[in-house]
């Protein structure tokens, strides 16, 4: 599965990161690949490209504020979920999804 997101915490500083680690090292772990762009105070790093989000199974968006860009995603099979979810258990949020794509397959 390929997966690529946004994550974006309230402060915008220690969750927004923690939440990209997180989720990029769940998806290697399951075999999958996965770009998590962060926007944060420091403003937007590792910004996905259209050809990653054409290409990709899944938008995962582990936000706690409004972010910018989402109308990238239009088409695309979008999960929304806080950073903490992301953070505290991010292989069984990987796995729910891959089965809500399999059910939807």
């Amino acid at each position: 599965m390929k997966i690529v997101g946004i994550a974006a915490c309230t402060a915008g500083i220690a969750h927004t990161y923690m939440a990209q680690e997180k989720l990029t090292r769940a998806a290697e772990k399951l075999g999958h690949t996965a770009k998590i762009e962060t926007q944060g105070t420091i403003g937007v790093e590792n910004e996905l490209t259209q050809q990653e989000i054409a290409e990709a199974d899944v938008v995962i968006l582990a936000v706690d504020v409004k972010v910018s860009g989402e109308a990238r995603f239009k088409g695309k099979t979008v999960i929304r979920v806080g950073t903490a979810a992301a953070i505290k258990n991010p292989v069984e949020l990987l796995r729910k999804i891959e089965k809500a794509l399999e059910a939807d397959a």
